[in-house]
């Protein structure tokens, strides 16, 4: 059962000077093709400027189709009538988490987004616990979020997009602002969101690390899907990579050189552990 499903999106940037009139025109997104089935981990990868943000807009009806089509379990975006549902369906977190949380009180901002859907106040903080206990932020449910690290309140932005029982979640470059122990954090948070609770997670990133335990990866470049596979096959072409101007996990490029220097190493690893298994078996 697709979540998610795109026919031929493309997405124009349209400039126009002082009168009105066209001065250019930028295809974000040329003819994306995508079908994302329910309860998986997708992650879409790319340089600055690839699209991958323009297409996660889309999916949360942010900003519609110039051309082609898409669906969020089964409604079509450009359908006004429904926007309301298909954000429902498909919550977003974006980059910059103070653009997200506006409480004072980091439980009165997780249980704003189900206040506005006029969910009963008791069921509000029901929501409120669980949302808080998925993201590992229960303890500090009475903290001002201004006392939170750059993690923290990550993981407070996706616990008020979870308190509105999405099916889906996507997260645009969520952990770009944040240092590495902030960006393990919000992944560990990510991956028990898809692992436990079932929710579709659609990851927007540049960071290779936090791709590994994807279900499959989508590689955008110039708009377009450059390359699609699991994280082991797309790791597996590192020189293909490098031609999209993307970097690979440290220990995958280690193994790579190592191999081309004639040890017989296997294609694509991706952990330090399963890096250490393989040098042991040579």
């Amino acid at each position: 059962m697709s979540i998610v499903k795109t026919k031929d999106l493309t997405f124009e940037y349209i400039r126009r000077d002082e009168d009105g009139n066209v001065e250019g025109i930028t295809t974000a997104v040329d003819k994306v093709d995508l079908d994302i089935a329910q309860g998986s981990f997708v992650a879409v990868l790319g340089h600055n400027g690839s699209g991958k943000s323009t297409l996660a807009k889309h999916i949360n009806a942010i900003l519609n189709p110039t051309e082609g089509t898409v669906w969020v379990d089964g409604m079509d975006t450009s359908e006004e009538e429904k926007i309301w549902d298909i954000r429902q369906t498909a919550g977003m977190v974006f980059q910059n988490p103070d653009n997200q949380i506006i409480g004072q009180v980091v439980e009165e901002d997780v249980g704003f987004g189900p206040e506005n859907m006029g969910i009963p106040t008791k069921e509000i903080w029901e929501r409120v616990e669980e949302s808080l206990r998925a993201v590992g932020m229960y303890e500090f449910r009475k903290y001002s979020p201004n006392k939170l690290s750059g993690g923290q309140k990550q993981r407070v932005s996706i616990a008020g997009v979870l308190a509105m029982h999405p099916k889906c979640i996507v997260l645009d470059e969520p952990t770009a602002m944040l240092d590495p122990s902030g960006r393990r954090e919000v992944v560990r948070a990510v991956r028990a969101l898809n692992q436990v609770e079932g929710v579709t997670i659609i990851l927007i990133t540049h960071y290779m690390e936090e791709i590994i335990y994807a279900d499959k990866v989508f590689v955008m470049d110039s708009g377009k899907i450059a390359m699609e596979g699991t994280p082991r096959e797309i790791f597996s072409q590192v020189e293909r990579l490098k031609e999209l101007r993307l970097d690979v996990p440290q220990v995958t490029l280690l193994a790579y050189e190592l191999k081309k220097k004639g040890l017989r190493l296997p294609d694509g690893i991706l952990t330090v552990k399963e890096f250490a298994d393989a040098i042991e078996k040579l």
